[in-house]
C-alpha cells in the first residue's frame, strides 16, 4: 500500500469512529426539561434562601479594569481630536508666492518679483478634495528653500474660485485648470473656425459653477463681409446681460475695449484652437513672445500652439491665463434636471409647461419649445441646450 493510499484509508477509519461516537452520545442524551414560562410556579421564598456565591466572576480577571482604561483612553483621544480640529492650523513659515506654471511635478512660482522653480512637499495631497492636482496655476502658496536653493511648496492657501473640468482618468474627479481667477473670457472667431454656440454655452455654465464672471470675445471680425451678421449672432448673449466685445488682432479693432476688460483682473482665456487667443494677447501687450499657429485649410480648425496653462502678468495691471485650445468642455456634476437653470431665458418660460417634470426637449405642451417657435428664445441657444442635455448624466 502506498503512502497516499494509507492516508486515505486512515482518514476513512477516523471518520467512521467519529460517526459512531456521535450516534452513541445522541442515544444516551436525556431530554431537557422544558423551562416553565409562568413565573408563578416558582417558590420564591425557597429561591431566596439559596446560598449563592456573591463574589463569583462573570468576566475574566482584570477584564473590567482593562475596559475601563480603554474607555478612558478613547475619551481622551476624542477630546484631543476635537481640540485639534477647532484650533487654527499651524502656519508654515516662508514667503508667499503665486504659481504661474505647473509641469511634471514642478511649479514655477512668482515670489517677490522673481521666479522660483519649486517642487511640492510630499505631505501635500489632493485626497478627499475632489481634485486630481494639489497645486494649480493661480494658486497662492507658501514656499521655502532647501540647502541647494531649490524651492519647495509647503502649503496651498484657500482658493476663492477654481475653473475645473472632469479628469480623463476618473469622471468622479476634477482637474483644476486655473485657480483664483476673477473672470472667464470666452474667445470665439467669426471664421476659421466658425463660432460654436454649444461650446460657448458650456463655458458660460462652467463659469457660473466656478464663481467666475463670464465675458465673450468674437475675434477675426475683419473676415466678416456683413458686420450685421456678427452682431446678430451674439445678440442673444447681449440681451442676457453678458459682456461682448468684437475684436480683430489684425486691424486692432476692439483691442482697446479688450484692454479695459482685462485691466486689474485675473482672467482666463478659453476657446477652441485657432480662434486667436495668443494673437489677441500679443495685440494687448506686444513682446509677450507667444506662439501663434495657423488654421488648417482642409478642416478649418486651429492647431495647438499653447501646450499648457501659464499665468502672464500684464503691464496694464492684472494677470491673464492662456489655456490650451480644447474642442470639448465637460460639465461633470451637473444634473439634467438642473441644466435649465443655467438658461435664464428658458427659466422665465418653463413655468408655462404642461408637465412639471418637462425636459423641454420633446414633450407636447412645452412652453419653451413654443417660445423657440415664436422666436422668443434663440434657436442656436435651444439647440445647444438639447445637445448638452443629452450628454449629461441623469
Amino acid at each position: 500500500m502506498s503512502r497516499r493510499e494509507h492516508r486515505a484509508w486512515r482518514h476513512r477509519q477516523e471518520n467512521a469512529i467519529l460517526r459512531q461516537v456521535r450516534k452513541d452520545i445522541k442515544r444516551k442524551r436525556k431530554n431537557k426539561r422544558v423551562r416553565p414560562r409562568d413565573w408563578s410556579v416558582y417558590d420564591w421564598e425557597e429561591i431566596e434562601c439559596l446560598d449563592y456565591t456573591t463574589h463569583e466572576r462573570v468576566m475574566p480577571l482584570g477584564e473590567q479594569e482593562r475596559r475601563r482604561r480603554a474607555w478612558s483612553t478613547g475619551i481622551r483621544r476624542m477630546a484631543q481630536s476635537e481640540a485639534e480640529a477647532l484650533s487654527p492650523p499651524e502656519e508654515a513659515e516662508g514667503p508667499q508666492g503665486t504659481v504661474i506654471e505647473v509641469s511634471e511635478g514642478l511649479c514655477q512660482v512668482a515670489v517677490a518679483g522673481s521666479e522660483l522653480l519649486c517642487s511640492v512637499r510630499g505631505t501635500l495631497t489632493a485626497q478627499d478634495t475632489g481634485f486630481t492636482n494639489v497645486v494649480a496655476v493661480g494658486d497662492e502658496v507658501i514656499v521655502s528653500t532647501d540647502r541647494r536653493g531649490q524651492g519647495v511648496i509647503e502649503r496651498v492657501l484657500p482658493r476663492h474660485s477654481a475653473l475645473a473640468r472632469p479628469d480623463v482618468a476618473g469622471r468622479h474627479l476634477r482637474q483644476v485648470i486655473v485657480a483664483n481667477a476673477d473672470q472667464l473670457l470666452i474667445v470665439s472667431s467669426w471664421l476659421d473656425p466658425l463660432p460654436w454656440p454649444e461650446l460657448i454655452d458650456r463655458y458660460l455654465i462652467a463659469a457660473e459653477m466656478s464663481q467666475l464672471v463670464p465675458a465673450i470675445c468674437l475675434n477675426k471680425v475683419d473676415l466678416a463681409n456683413d458686420r450685421a451678421r456678427c452682431c446678430s449672432a451674439l445678440q442673444p448673449y447681449v440681451d442676457l446681460g453678458y459682456s461682448v466685445v468684437y475684436t480683430s488682432a489684425v486691424t486692432g479693432e476692439g483691442v482697446a475695449q479688450l484692454c479695459e476688460l482685462l485691466r486689474g483682473r485675473t482672467t482666463v482665456l478659453a476657446g477652441m484652437s485657432g480662434v486667436g487667443k495668443s494673437s489677441l494677447l500679443g495685440a494687448v501687450q506686444p513682446g509677450l513672445s507667444l506662439n501663434v499657429g495657423t488654421v488648417s485649410a482642409r478642416r478649418h480648425e486651429g492647431r495647438h500652439t499653447t501646450s499648457q496653462v501659464r499665468l502672464l502678468r500684464l503691464d496694464i495691471g492684472g494677470f491673464v491665463a492662456d489655456t490650451p485650445g480644447i474642442r470639448e468642455f465637460g460639465l461633470d456634476g451637473l444634473r439634467k434636471r438642473d441644466l435649465v437653470w443655467h438658461y435664464p431665458e428658458m427659466v422665465a418660460t418653463a413655468s408655462g409647461c404642461q408637465f412639471s417634470d418637462c425636459t423641454h426637449t420633446f414633450e407636447d405642451g412645452c412652453a419653451v419649445r413654443s417660445a423657440v417657435g415664436r422666436g422668443d428664445i434663440a434657436e442656436p441657444r435651444y439647440r445647444s441646450y438639447c445637445r448638452i442635455y443629452e450628454s449629461l448624466r441623469s
